[in-house]
């Protein structure tokens, strides 16, 4: 991916701030489901309800390219509205978890030059490490391992959904750009030994999901056959010149969680 080509903009606290009501609000509106990690909970199906056809359509619409999913869902809602079978499929493909986030993002104010909307969590996650990487000062979002930074409101965790994880955000570099199948959520509490974050597509709702953490707040590792943790987004919004700062997150653990180790 290219890197960015000015430096990226600092943004108000009331960006962050929106962010986290609108992640909770459509928590919120899809049904307040909370799962926790780990848990084996049937799916919802609640993305194939008509009722919450407009909701999806938002979230794609946020996108500049939604690879054919309106144009594809549209029919299926007529179908589902019409009673025909095929109106099951509603929104089922394709996944829709990085589309809300890209909403959640854009319906805040924080414009693409600093997160840039995508289909695909590994598109917006490239974006991020290249700013962070040319902007370190300014850039909104800055990478850390999962064992460097116990996540606060408004950060974003990534956990990677494929056969070989990876266990660390550098090691996304020797993918070389290609899709790596991932899950991000958005941070909205933290408590004693839980992150409690929100994402879309989970159990096919917006969902608030309870992933355990150690006594700093550092999370642990996924269940068996889980997504793995490789990356903690640092949401710097409103923490940058001429805002901020924000307060300090708790100091690293003198010993690694059992992640793996990063790429050098």
């Amino acid at each position: 991916m290219a890197p960015p080509a000015e430096p990226p903009l600092p943004y108000p606290p009331a960006a962050r701030e929106r962010m986290l009501r609108l992640a909770l609000q459509e928590w919120r509106e899809w049904g307040a489901l909370v799962h926790e990690d780990g848990n084996h909970a049937p799916s919802t199906q609640a993305e194939a309800h008509p009722e919450n056809f407009p909701r999806l359509l938002a979230y794609w619409r946020a996108l500049e390219n939604d690879e054919g999913a309106v144009a594809r869902n549209r029919a299926l809602y007529r179908a589902a509205l019409a009673g025909r079978p095929e109106g099951a499929g509603l929104w089922r493909q394709p996944y829709w978890s990085a589309a809300f986030i890209s909403y959640v993002m854009r319906a805040a104010g924080v414009d693409r030059a600093e997160f840039p909307p995508a289909p695909a969590h590994a598109t917006y996650v490239d974006a991020m490490i290249a700013t962070a990487a040319r902007f370190p000062e300014t850039a909104p979002f800055l990478p850390h391992g999962p064992a460097e930074r116990a996540p606060q409101p408004g950060d974003l965790v990534c956990a990677d959904r494929g056969r070989f994880p990876i266990t660390h955000w550098r090691q996304r570099a020797a993918d070389g750009g290609r899709f790596r199948p991932m899950h991000c959520d958005i941070v909205v509490r933290v408590g004693p030994e839980v992150v409690e974050a929100v994402g879309g597509n989970v159990l096919d709702s917006v969902t608030l999901t309870r992933f355990p953490a150690d006594a700093a707040g550092y999370l642990l590792p996924r269940p068996p056959g889980a997504p793995v943790w490789f990356a903690v987004f640092e949401n710097r919004l409103g923490c940058l010149p001429p805002w901020g700062p924000c307060p300090a997150a708790p100091p690293a653990p003198s010993w690694p969680i059992a992640l793996g180790s990063p790429a050098s």
